[in-house]
């Protein structure tokens, strides 16, 4: 209680009257009652001005002035859009219901008519200065709070995202694929993302989540899944499983980053011509993430080399994809992907293999 009256005290007032005269009572009469951070102001034009200077806690306004009268002058601080803007209190020589609605419509929280009773104002003021250190401190609290909550959902989501790095590093370890791959491969998603006119929120969900498109390789054998030639038919069948194994491991939650890892690692393999796997979906059936994470999967599976395959050279990789368009790959896609191709190449000099 103490501590908030000595911040009372210490509060800034403005008082705004034309008249040296009614400035100086004024001041004599706040001061005497302990209240000394005033601000007088004998020009109304200057009250914006001195407002944005300093934070205040209270505005004594005249309402009959020169250049601008105190309406004008509540009309002016209106417009600053403060979501904490002062209590006003009128104080005037004019009466009547009229001055008195008009003022109060025009934003005053108070009014008072000269000549007023010392006390009278003097309660006032106190009244009002408690009522705007109560909104502040709401006010405060509620910043305080969304703070918080800020802080605590970017936590939240950061360890979201590091278990789906984890995940992804994971599926590292078990292929032949490279973590550089990886890189490669999620960097250039985001860009044919930015490039079809994805926002900035969406390319990056698709950049931290397209590393585990082959997370359901951890449940295929090392003999299938490491082979240094070509698989079987049987083999093959095998792999393909792998779709549906990350899948499955990543489904059943209703986390925005987990959800668009399950998709693109279910939907990766699917064919534009419905000739892929696991679900055999033919064009816009295919999730756009799933469309966009084979094309850029491809592409620098085709140019790395592997143990059972050399790497193809650019020209190569880039002939075979549109021989592919509009059977393997969105055709809309491969010609936003061609037109990024030499940022895709600076990606890839920029992660390659050391």
């Amino acid at each position: 209680m103490i501590e908030t009256v000595e911040i009372a005290y210490s509060s800034r007032i403005m008082v705004v009257d034309d008249e040296p005269a009614n400035l100086k009572l004024l001041e004599k009469m706040l001061k005497a009652e302990g209240f000394f951070n005033l601000v007088l102001i004998s020009d109304s034009r200057q009250v914006k001005a001195a407002y944005r200077a300093e934070p205040t806690s209270l505005i004594l306004l005249d309402i009959n002035m020169p250049y601008l009268d105190g309406y004008q002058v509540m009309a002016e601080l209106k417009e600053l859009n403060d979501p904490l803007l002062p209590p006003i209190l009128v104080l005037t020589a004019q009466a009547g219901r009229e001055f008195l609605m008009r003022a109060l419509n025009e934003g005053a929280r108070d009014f008072l008519s000269k000549p007023f009773d010392r006390y009278e104002l003097i309660a006032r003021v106190k009244n009002l200065l408690d009522a705007h250190l109560a909104l502040r401190f709401t006010f405060d609290q509620k910043g305080l709070l969304e703070e918080l909550v800020r802080k605590r959902t970017a936590e939240v989501v950061q360890s979201r995202l590091e278990i789906v790095q984890r995940l992804g590093r994971a599926s590292e370890y078990r292929d032949n694929e490279t973590g550089r791959h990886l890189l490669r491969m999620s960097h250039s998603a985001a860009l044919l993302a930015k490039q079809i006119g994805w926002n900035r929120e969406r390319c990056e969900l698709l950049l931290n989540t397209s590393p585990m498109h082959d997370l359901g390789k951890i449940g295929i054998s090392d003999t299938i899944l490491l082979k240094p030639a070509r698989l079987t038919p049987e083999e093959r069948a095998i792999m393909e499983t792998h779709t549906t194994i990350g899948a499955n491991i990543l489904s059943g939650s209703n986390n925005e980053l987990l959800e668009t890892a399950r998709i693109i690692a279910q939907t990766h393999h699917e064919k534009w011509d419905g000739s892929g796997y696991p679900g055999k979906l033919a064009g816009e059936a295919i999730p756009l993430e799933g469309r966009i994470a084979a094309i850029v999967d491809v592409f620098d599976a085709l140019t790395s080399e592997r143990p059972y395959k050399k790497a193809w050279s650019v020209d190569e990789a880039v002939e075979d994809m549109h021989k592919q368009s509009g059977s393997h790959f969105d055709p809309v896609l491969v010609e936003h992907f061609m037109a990024i191709l030499p940022e895709v190449l600076m990606i890839r000099e920029r992660f390659s293999e050391i």
